[in-house]
């Protein structure tokens, strides 16, 4: 059969990437077109638009990029038109893939969309386009089918790619003291700083999570340092501090770590499932006012993965202008030392990881995918 598949994102490349491998498996006959990336690439097929081409966020940088994001709609739209595909999948990345389902449904071109856009977060209006437009949602959060059942429209939950990837992670038993001597560290216990992946986050919170650092000398923080960084940059924001900053070894580093400061996103589910006590951190440009809008733009009781998956506040949330040096601080003592509060967090941790099942999602996703079409 043939698929065709849009992903506008790295991440998107990335599972995309693992259910082609997975597509693969269950029908031999499988052919790819896709916009998509590297990973994408090596799984075979054909690369159309690589998502460095179209990644255009913020209102701003869509308006004077305005002829490209045309051209790629127009591209995607010739591309599936002339290739006939048995199915387009779509892979998160709402504001463009939401605006392809439409033309294909136009066009009777079956469409499934593989994870969920976060309209359980904001946006929610979109859930409309996504009962007009999409055959089948496959979703990686088990409380999505709760969201998407308040409107009448059933989803299949398939387990989270998250799980998938720590499962079968490097180093996996790697002693404490290799892991510090190939890194150069003082062999004092670890705390993991997690601070995003763009520059404006990383730019608002390292400071606070550098400082609170400061108050716990017994320890050794240690920075992640994301691809999309420079050691330069992490200097720069650092301005002298003594934080050694590792890349491509964030899952190594948290194995090791006595607790993490993370910063909200995917990283506080990451931390979770390796079952390291966290404190989690976010701060925006705008302090206050920030706070206050956030009733009118999330509508969601929490902002982390975990509180998210489980229903209730298991790790505490530190936002804004709560989260400062010495809550950091605060919150972070209470789980070294507080054996029955870090015992609490670990055993919600149990919890949401029953919640998201076993490894095989994009294993799963593939089958059901295949089945669905013959």
């Amino acid at each position: 059969m043939k698929y065709f598949f849009i992903a506008g994102e790295a991440s998107g490349d990335l599972h995309a990437s693992h259910l082609m491998r997975e597509l693969k498996n269950e029908d031999s006959q499988a052919e790819f077109r896709y916009f998509g990336g590297d990973l994408m690439e090596a799984e075979g097929g054909r690369l159309l638009k690589h998502y460095s081409e179209m990644a255009y966020m913020g209102f701003i940088t869509v308006v004077r990029n305005l002829d490209k994001v045309k051209a790629n709609f127009q591209l995607a739209e010739k591309e599936l038109l002339a290739w006939k595909p048995d199915v387009l999948i779509l892979v998160d990345y709402p504001g463009f893939n939401l605006r392809m389902a439409k033309f294909a449904k136009k066009h009777s071109i079956r469409t499934y969309y593989y994870i969920s856009p976060k309209i359980w977060a904001w946006k929610t209006k979109r859930v409309k386009k996504v009962k007009k437009f999409i055959d089948e949602m496959f979703t990686i959060f088990p409380f999505e089918t709760e969201f998407y059942a308040q409107y009448d429209y059933p989803v299949r939950y398939v387990g989270n790619p998250t799980v998938d990837e720590l499962a079968v992670r490097p180093n996996q038993d790697e002693p404490f003291d290799a892991f510090v001597s190939r890194n150069h560290l003082s062999g004092k216990p670890l705390i993991a700083l997690l601070a995003g992946s763009r520059k404006q986050e990383i730019n608002n919170i390292l400071p606070v999570m550098t400082d609170a650092a400061a108050r716990f000398p017994e320890y050794e923080f240690v920075l992640a340092g994301a691809p999309s960084q420079t050691e330069e940059f992490y200097r720069q924001v650092l301005k002298g501090r003594d934080i050694p900053v590792v890349f491509n070894q964030t899952y190594e580093l948290l194995q090791q770590s006595a607790a993490a400061l993370v910063t909200s996103g995917t990283a506080t589910l990451e931390t979770a499932i390796l079952n390291i006590p966290q404190v989690v951190c976010y701060k925006m440009e705008m302090g206050k006012i920030a706070r206050w809008g956030r009733p009118f733009l999330l509508k969601i009781p929490y902002f982390s993965l975990v509180n998210l998956i489980v229903g209730q506040e298991i790790v505490t949330e530190l936002f804004q202008d709560h989260c400062t040096v010495d809550t950091v601080s605060t919150e972070l003592k209470q789980i070294l030392d507080n054996k029955p509060y870090r015992d609490k967090m670990l055993a919600g941790y149990d919890e949401m990881r029953q919640r998201l099942g076993e490894p095989g999602c994009a294993a799963r996703a593939a089958k059901q995918i295949v089945e669905l079409l013959k």
